[in-house]
């Protein structure tokens, strides 16, 4: 019992370190705004792939690596992935660079709507009610955003795009977090350095010519990468769905707070009133999905307790059912 909870205890720390780390990047992306946006995302690609052979290294997991590339559904599909991602981590760099921090929270915020939205399209699941109310309060929230506050918001609607489609193609993959993480950072790897190298050979590279600082950012782009992906790896094994879907909104949440006290973004009527929208359907969403988890249990329950009498089971003549009399 004291197992389970201390478990539990790890789990729900390892996700609120997850989610909090993410919801804090932008602070480490701000401090490197005078590095552009496809070096910065080159420079983590590099190290955080030299943190990864690492941790393979220290874990002995290579077998796997071998086993996914070796397949070639799992490596067309890891390939997919790759591109995905390195599109969301490119997105979101720039919409920090570029100071629209609030829009790249607002592309969290309704990827688990968009995810939805794919399960029906792709997986050809039949939505609940709140969920239709959900995904219609969220079309509404977006086309606020896009016509009375004057600007289509493409960057969350890519970050959105690119990380529900990630989301669907990793669940379909046979490949864990870590050993996933590792092929899409070597299917990156040499784009990325030759990438680097390339700056530093024309002279427009922030590495190495600006200041240690900078330097010493750049190489920790590998833990940001990393870090919150272990930790978002453990809490998955140790905490249920519906409590990783409650923490999923706290990494929007940061980024939308910073960008408003840190980074002094601006939010006018328009963009608040959209905002709220997005709010409204993710409360519907998430009480929605709590509510079918507890009809599901109670479901699995009422079944568990009709079980067949013991007697019937292996006696042909007891399972008849009884005349009735008239």
């Amino acid at each position: 019992m004291n197992d389970e909870r201390g478990e539990s205890k790890a789990g729900l720390l390892y996700g609120i370190a997850a989610y909090g780390m993410w919801g804090a990047v932008p602070a480490y992306f701000k401090a490197l705004m005078h590095v552009s946006a496809l070096e910065l995302l080159a420079q983590r690609i590099v190290w955080a792939a030299v943190l990864v052979v690492f941790i393979m290294l220290v874990r002995r997991s290579w077998g796997a690596v071998w086993k996914c590339l070796k397949d070639t559904r799992t490596r067309n599909t890891l390939i997919l992935t790759t591109l995905l991602i390195a599109t969301n981590w490119f997105v979101y760099i720039y919409g920090v660079s570029t100071q629209r921090v609030i829009q790249t929270s607002l592309g969290y915020f309704i990827a688990p709507l968009a995810s939805t939205a794919l399960g029906v399209v792709v997986l050809r699941e039949r939505l609940r009610t709140g969920q239709v109310i959900a995904l219609c309060l969220a079309i509404t929230g977006v086309l606020i955003l896009s016509f009375l506050a004057g600007e289509v918001p493409w960057l969350a609607l890519a970050i959105a795009a690119s990380f529900s489609l990630y989301g669907l193609l990793r669940k379909t993959v046979a490949a864990d977090a870590m050993t996933g993480l590792t092929i899409e950072s070597f299917f990156l790897f040499p784009f990325a350095l030759g990438y680097v190298i390339w700056l530093s050979a024309n002279g427009s590279a922030q590495f190495g010519h600006v200041d240690r600082q900078t330097d010493l950012l750049l190489i920790a782009g590998s833990v940001v990468t990393v870090a919150p992906l272990y930790c978002f790896a453990q809490a998955a094994r140790q905490l249920r769905l519906t409590t990783i879907g409650f923490l999923q909104y706290l990494s929007p949440t940061g980024q939308f707070l910073l960008a408003l006290w840190l980074f002094g973004e601006t939010l006018n009527t328009f963009k608040l009133v959209g905002f709220v929208f997005v709010w409204m359907a993710l409360a519907i969403y998430s009480v929605d999905a709590l509510a079918a988890l507890r009809r599901r249990r109670r479901n699995i329950d009422t079944a568990s307790t009709i079980s067949p009498d013991p007697a019937t089971m292996f006696d042909p003549q007891a399972a008849k059912p009884a005349r009735s009399t008239p």
